[in-house]
């Protein structure tokens, strides 16, 4: 094997991690998340830009809403999850790069200056940083239910503004009993891989 990654730290982040559907009771703290947030906020994107913004679902009420917008055989999971978030783009993520992309300051109105391209890469790279959410999720020893079968224009009136895009829902806690489907099967290397 040509990995540096310890195959136990492998199992936790890929091989044996899966997609949680029922959790424990256990609470998921602040704590824990900026944790995962500060491990994953590291993850590569373009020009720096850091579009992902978390909205951390914990009250009952904002719960109760929330649930109303997810598809029929997603509400139970969001119902009963310690911790649920919605993960969406920031469309004005720009006003950031200055800051972040110190090498290129301009790069806030030379690439970004209209709506639509900021848009299109807001939605690429938060998506990018959704996927090492998960990762980090897994990292504290957590579960992740990430999902898409929501009415996320609903979502996106409900907790958001115009100047966010809901990109997913992510119920996060530890596995309960019998968390997760047998897992499905997976292309090999041949069928993905292609050199020219």
């Amino acid at each position: 094997m040509s990995l540096v990654l310890d195959p136990a730290a492998q199992d936790l982040l890929f091989r044996e991690a899966r997609t949680a559907n029922t959790f424990t009771d256990e609470p998921v703290t602040d704590e824990q998340v900026q944790a995962i947030y500060d491990l994953v906020k590291y993850g590569p994107t373009a020009f720096n830009q850091t579009p992902l913004r978390i909205t951390l679902v914990r009250s009952a009420e904002a719960r109760e809403r929330l649930v109303a917008h997810m598809a029929e055989g997603n509400r139970a999971k969001t119902a009963t999850a310690p911790l649920v978030a919605i993960l969406s783009a920031d469309n004005e993520f720009h006003e950031e790069l200055p800051t972040l992309f110190p090498a290129f300051p301009q790069a806030k109105d030379a690439f970004f200056g209209e709506r639509v391209v900021r848009e299109s890469s807001a939605a690429l790279n938060a998506a990018l940083q959704a996927g090492y959410f998960i990762v980090g999720v897994r990292a504290a020893g957590l579960a992740a239910g990430p999902m898409t079968g929501v009415d996320l224009e609903g979502v996106r009136k409900e907790f958001l503004d115009d100047d966010h895009t809901p990109l997913m829902v992510v119920n996060i806690g530890r596995p309960g009993e019998n968390a997760s489907h047998p897992r499905s099967p997976r292309l090999a290397y041949e069928q993905v891989v292609t050199t020219v």
